[in-house]
């Protein structure tokens, strides 16, 4: 799999009674319509945690079969480092291109802990993995020289580093220092969409994108201006961008808020989310509304 470009990370639709096949196909098709460089199924965006083993491994197969060839990326998160070996051996048998590692834990973890699973993991699969670096959520900081060990070992071949943790400035400084200090064969993505266009603009390569999973045209011309460095495109649609980003702000992640997006669309029924989470305020779904027309993101 060549990481590079734009990863898009769709949400899953989903209410009690199970996931949406035919919404979620919709989902997919829309990406695919859009030339995204990657699918990543199943990933924060997609409500993981919230899915049975035997929907993952469902759905991240349907994903693979929507694809049309364009290469699907599946998390193998999970609390135990028993039931990721057995998820992403399933999912590789489903014909995923690569495998998403996320920190999962109740107990927060430590770096012999951290370094102990991606070992393990990378010896017991035969398709690019990926490390997902998610400070706020996992509880956990990957140190520099965390992700040199972690980078030496077989099948890791990029790193999803979050691009304004724990500040935009500190963030680039460690891109740097990245880029300088790991192999030349990982390539490093980043997430955070806000902030994405300055770090793929020195020199992060592929963008996993939680707006670019319902917004991908919009995210992919983002994503050429910054490799291209067009100042004037990047801030237009940065500007577009920016009533998505507000609303992922004022619910603290962007579930909530690309799930109303996704109805809005008539993507999906109103009802797809997992039960706790609730959809957003009406008055933020006519905001969201007005942001789509306004900003042509149909």
């Amino acid at each position: 799999m060549d990481f590079s470009g734009l990863s898009a990370f769709p949400i899953t639709p989903m209410n009690e009674e199970g996931v949406d096949q035919a919404t979620f196909e919709k989902i997919l098709q829309r990406l695919v319509d859009a030339g995204v460089n990657s699918i990543g199924v199943e990933g924060s965006t997609g409500n993981y945690p919230y899915l049975t083993e035997k929907e993952r491994i469902q759905y991240a197969a349907l994903a693979v079969k929507a694809s049309r060839q364009i290469p699907v990326i599946a998390s193998i998160g999970a609390f135990r480092t028993r039931d990721i070996l057995l998820l992403s051996e399933q999912l590789q048998k489903s014909g995923v291109s690569a495998l998403l590692l996320p920190l999962v834990s109740y107990h927060a973890l430590n770096e012999d802990e951290v370094f102990s699973l991606y070992e393990t993991v990378s010896k017991h699969v035969s398709v690019p993995v990926i490390v997902y670096d998610s400070p706020l959520i996992s509880r956990f900081a990957f140190s520099d020289d965390l992700y040199q060990r972690i980078c030496q070992l077989p099948h890791i071949q990029s790193i999803k580093v979050p691009s304004a943790w724990p500040n935009e400035p500190e963030a680039y400084l460690r891109l740097q220092r990245l880029m300088k200090s790991l192999p030349s064969s990982i390539q490093i993505g980043v997430s955070g969409d806000p902030t994405a266009a300055n770090a793929l603009k020195r020199g992060a390569k592929i963008w996993y994108s939680e707006w670019g999973g319902i917004f991908p045209q919009k995210a992919k011309e983002l994503l050429e201006a910054a490799f291209a460095r067009d100042e004037e495109k990047i801030f237009h649609l940065s500007l577009q961008f920016e009533p998505f980003w507000e609303m992922s702000r004022h619910y603290g992640g962007s579930i909530r808020p690309i799930a109303a997006a996704a109805s809005i669309l008539r993507l999906t029924d109103k009802n797809n989310l997992p039960l706790p989470l609730m959809p957003i305020s009406m008055k933020d779904q006519d905001k969201l509304k007005r942001a789509i027309v306004e900003n042509n993101m149909n």
